[in-house]
C-alpha cells in the first residue's frame, strides 16, 4: 500500500448478493460495529435472477438491513446476477478493484472459496484476484483511484464448513443478525412451492442459527462466527492474548489434524 494512502472503512464485507452478509458474518458485522468501527457492506449484484422478490424490493430490503447492523454505508456494483466472472480479464475486474480502492478497508471480508452456490464461488474466485490487483500500480481502473492493499483480508463461511483461524463470538449480537436477515422478506417468505428456495424453507433461519450456535460451543460461548486468513497471524503478547480470549468451557472440539 502506498503511504499516501490512508485506510479508510474500518470493516467492509463484500458479498455475491443483497443478503448474503447479513446470512454468514451479519454477526461479525454488528460486534465490530459496537465496537465502534466504521463499518459498510458492498453487494456486488442486485439478486435479479432470485426466484422471489423484484430488484427494487431487494434494495429496500438491503437498506433496511443494513440500518439494522449500524452500519456507516451500504453500495451495489451491480454486476450481473448468475454471471459473475472471475476470469483474469473480465470486465468485472476493474469494478471490484475500484470498489476496493475507493473505500480502502482496513479489514476486508470476502466470502470462503468453497460454496454450494456458483455465484458464491465465482464472487469469491473474482475477489481473491481483485484484492491482489488492487495492490498493484499499473492496474487501471476507470475512476484511477490510488493502489490499496487491505491490513488484513479474511475469508467468512458460508454453507460450506472450512477450518477457521478464529472464530468471533457473537452472542450478543444473534438477535439483531436475525432481525437483519428477517429484514430480506421477499428471500425468506416462501410464497409458492414454484418459486422454493434454501434460504425459504421452513428450516432455513433454525439452520443459521444452529451453525453459528456450534461455532459459538467451540469456544464457550453462545455464538461465534468463523473467520478464515492465508496467512499465519502473529501474536506480540500471547498471554494479554489469552487473558482477554481465555477460551475455557468449549464444548466441541475439532479432531486434530
Amino acid at each position: 500500500m502506498s503511504p499516501s494512502t490512508p485506510y479508510g472503512i474500518d470493516v467492509l464485507a463484500i458479498g455475491p448478493h443483497p443478503d448474503d452478509v447479513e446470512i454468514f458474518c451479519g454477526g461479525v458485522m454488528i460486534v465490530m460495529a459496537d465496537l465502534g468501527y466504521r463499518t459498510g457492506i458492498v453487494d456486488l449484484t442486485r439478486g435479479e435472477l432470485a426466484s422471489q422478490g423484484t430488484v427494487v424490493e431487494r434494495a429496500r430490503e438491503a437498506e433496511l438491513a443494513a440500518k439494522v447492523m449500524g452500519l456507516a454505508f451500504r453500495s451495489n456494483l451491480g454486476l450481473p446476477d448468475g454471471f459473475i466472472d472471475p476470469a483474469p480479464n473480465s470486465p468485472h475486474l476493474p469494478i471490484v478493484v475500484e470498489a476496493i480502492r475507493r473505500h480502502r478497508p482496513e479489514l476486508l471480508l470476502i466470502p470462503w472459496i468453497e460454496e454450494r452456490h456458483p455465484d458464491h464461488v465465482t464472487a469469491a474466485a473474482l475477489l481473491t484476484r481483485a484484492v491482489f490487483m488492487a495492490g498493484l500500480r499499473k492496474f487501471a481502473t476507470p475512476g484511477g483511484e490510488a493502489p490499496f492493499s487491505p491490513r488484513q483480508t479474511l475469508h467468512y463461511e458460508m454453507r460450506y464448513r472450512m477450518t477457521p483461524s478464529f472464530i468471533v463470538d457473537t452472542s450478543k449480537a444473534w438477535e439483531r443478525k436475525a432481525r437483519a436477515i428477517a429484514c430480506h422478506a421477499s428471500q425468506i417468505t416462501r410464497k409458492d412451492q414454484t418459486a422454493a428456495t434454501l434460504i425459504s424453507s421452513a428450516l432455513a433461519i433454525e439452520a443459521i442459527e444452529a451453525r453459528d450456535r456450534h461455532r459459538g460451543s467451540e469456544i464457550g460461548v453462545r455464538c461465534g462466527e468463523a473467520l478464515y486468513g492465508l496467512q499465519t497471524m502473529g501474536l506480540d503478547d500471547p498471554l494479554a492474548h489469552f487473558r482477554a480470549n481465555p477460551g475455557s468451557g468449549a464444548h466441541a472440539f475439532e479432531t486434530p489434524r
